[in-house]
């Protein structure tokens, strides 16, 4: 394998706070390795169409602190196709690009491993998504600051529902995982979480909603992840509004707010290492892998393993929310 000269960094799909501060990583570890480092904007779509540029030092000085991505993410359907994907690969060549770091998630990975193969480019993929959903890899970037932003505004929606007696159900990110809700949850002491991985969740609602009632506890936080299976928390509140009227219950989605913000410490640590890590691992001839945080240490784990495997809930995680809601 001839030696890289030049690689290319992108972030792909939804945004996350530490995004940033890997792509300080990955361009400082790229120079410091003796390559170039170019910057694509708007992921995939600005492969295709090339909008990419050499970056240096200096171009990613003050970003490590900052939300968001400063080369942009989207999703692109074109890259989805091989004539897409044929048009990202004559862009790369004509600016003599021969690697790939991609900073996302599972679908960010998918497309990134279809491409390495079809075009024999060496691709390394860095997990960065706040639902912290990727297998192979104990936490993404960006969930410890999500997990923080959400910890903060239940904390404030509790002095509310308490103040007012009130039962506030308050919906989180997490698409078709928990994580996210279960450990908010855990962390703000809230009376109920429901999660997708979780069945039989509306009837365990039900009887905590009654005891709630025989108790007399007028106020409390229920979590709703926006994936789960039982519905919204504006439908699902709707519902148990009908059933037990004693409740005085409000909803708040908390949206968007979850991944915005400065990036925690943990978060620009991790960001920081597993850019690095991607570069090592390009120097070392990896392709087609990702870059992954296991007990406290990088690991290499491949696209094909990373995409077919599932991150399941930790089940003991599931044992404490319930004893905590006693």
């Amino acid at each position: 394998m001839s030696k890289i000269q030049r690689i290319g960094v992108l972030t792909s799909g939804g945004d996350a706070p530490g995004m940033n501060a890997a792509i300080r990583a990955v361009v400082r570890a790229g120079i410091a390795s003796g390559c170039e480092v170019y910057g694509i904007r708007h992921g995939y779509k600005g492969m295709i169409y090339g909008w990419m540029k050499e970056m240096t030092s200096k171009d990613v000085r003050n970003i490590i602190q900052r939300g968001g991505t400063i080369l942009k993410t989207a999703r692109c359907e074109e890259f989805k196709t091989q004539e897409g994907r044929k048009m990202a690969y004559e862009q790369l060549s004509a600016n003599k690009i021969d690697a790939l770091v991609v900073i996302g998630g599972d679908g960010s990975f998918t497309g990134a491993g279809i491409f390495s193969k079809e075009y024999d480019i060496p691709c390394v993929g860095i997990p960065g998504t706040i639902d912290n959903d990727i297998y192979g890899t104990d936490f993404t970037i960006g969930f410890d600051t999500a997990l923080n932003t959400v910890v903060e505004a239940i904390d404030r929606i509790k002095d509310t529902a308490s103040s007012h007696d009130r039962m506030f159900f308050v919906e989180v990110m997490g698409r078709g995982a928990g994580f996210l809700a279960l450990h908010s949850g855990i962390a703000t002491g809230a009376e109920a979480i429901l999660i997708p991985e979780e069945n039989g969740q509306e009837e365990k609602l039900r009887k905590h909603m009654q005891s709630g009632v025989n108790k007399r506890k007028a106020s409390s936080i229920i979590l709703v992840a926006e994936g789960n299976n039982v519905g919204g928390a504006q439908e699902i509140a709707t519902k148990m509004a009908a059933e037990f009227p004693d409740y005085s219950i409000r909803v708040n989605v908390l949206g968007h707010i979850q991944r915005g913000g400065s990036p925690s410490a943990f978060d620009r640590f991790l960001a920081s290492r597993l850019g690095t890590a991607a570069v090592e691992a390009l120097m070392d001839d990896q392709r087609s892998i990702m870059v992954g945080w296991q007990n406290h240490d990088v690991v290499l784990v491949p696209f094909n393993k990373t995409l077919k495997g599932t991150r399941n809930i930790n089940q003991k995680l599931l044992d404490v929310a319930d004893i905590l809601t006693i």
